[in-house]
């Protein structure tokens, strides 16, 4: 028996959001499964300051936040309401963790073990986040056209 027309069993393609939530969602896993390599197990959320991926200061607690920001990008990436509601989280996270850069560097209660470079990251990826949440997305479907 022959599909319904218009049925092709193609999967509809994502919009734009979800696939920016997406590619940050991976790049997060990835970075803070690789994070361990550099920091181990050890000193949880200690802010020794030669524990670096990069430029950008790590502790295993550091690596775990980007494990569970990397896969709620992957999981909520599956949908446009999904990708948006990542984009905010990002969006307010981030803004947080940027205010909390600011005030925590160089300071012995620096749980995430944060520098600068994390810094300049956060602010980034929270405008990010506001441009997944915010941005326009074009919904018109294309339409057969009556003849």
């Amino acid at each position: 028996m022959a599909a319904p027309a218009g049925n092709t069993g193609a999967r509809p393609a994502k919009a734009w959001p979800q696939t920016l939530a997406l590619a940050f969602g991976v790049v997060y896993l990835l970075v803070g499964i690789v994070g361990f390599f550099v920091t181990g197990f050890d000193n949880f959320a200690d802010n020794a300051q030669d524990e670096m991926l990069l430029i950008f200061m790590i502790n295993p607690l550091h690596n775990i936040v980007h494990i569970v920001i990397g896969l709620a990008g992957i999981a909520l990436s599956r949908t446009l309401a999904g990708a948006r509601t990542y984009g905010w989280l990002l969006a307010v996270g981030y803004a947080a963790a940027f205010v909390y850069g600011l005030i925590a560097i160089g300071q012995s209660w620096d749980f995430l073990n944060v520098n600068a470079a994390d810094n300049v990251l956060h602010i980034a990826t929270a405008i990010v986040g506001l441009v997944i949440a915010l941005g326009p997305v074009n919904d018109r479907v294309a339409r057969p056209s009556r003849a």
